[in-house]
């Protein structure tokens, strides 16, 4: 597995990847929004993704703003969970941090979503040293959402 910076051609396998979390986070593969969140992240060198044998088998939108990194959209494929899919692109999102990041943030589930537990997200963040902090808006099913903030 390879962990790069997302390329033009990479949108329909982050596509791909998107119909396999919908359940958990509303629909996305046919939200023109998404599309273009997708378009402009592969554009601006903030998408990363994990390729094996050609396949992406992960995908991570970053937000860079110093003082602070936003994990903004992370998956891994079914097939590839539980394999440091997930650890690695993190970790190459926290490597590639400009001077003067201190915090980095990421959104997921709040505790009483149907996905928390399922989804394995919250204990996934906690492994990598992020607390759970403030409760964040719902998604855009309805669910609710909690920030999760570590020290970069």
């Amino acid at each position: 597995m390879q962990v790069r910076t997302g390329r033009d051609g990479d949108a329909a396998e982050l596509l791909r990847l998107a119909g396999q979390v919908e359940h958990w986070f509303g629909a996305m593969v046919d939200d023109p929004g998404f599309h273009e969140a997708v378009e402009r992240q592969l554009a601006g060198g903030t998408a990363l993704v994990a390729a094996d044998e050609g396949r992406l088998a992960g995908g991570l939108l970053v937000g860079y703003a110093p003082p602070v990194c936003r994990l903004h959209w992370l998956v891994v494929d079914g097939s590839a969970r539980g394999a440091g899919v997930g650890r690695a692109l993190v970790a190459e999102a926290l490597a590639r941090c400009p001077d003067g990041v201190a915090t980095v943030e990421a959104v997921t589930f709040g505790a009483d979503h149907p996905g928390a537990v399922t989804s394995g997200a919250r204990v996934f963040y906690e492994r990598l040293g992020f607390s759970p902090a403030e409760a964040a808006g719902n998604g855009p099913e309805g669910g609710s959402r909690q920030v999760y903030r570590r020290a970069r």
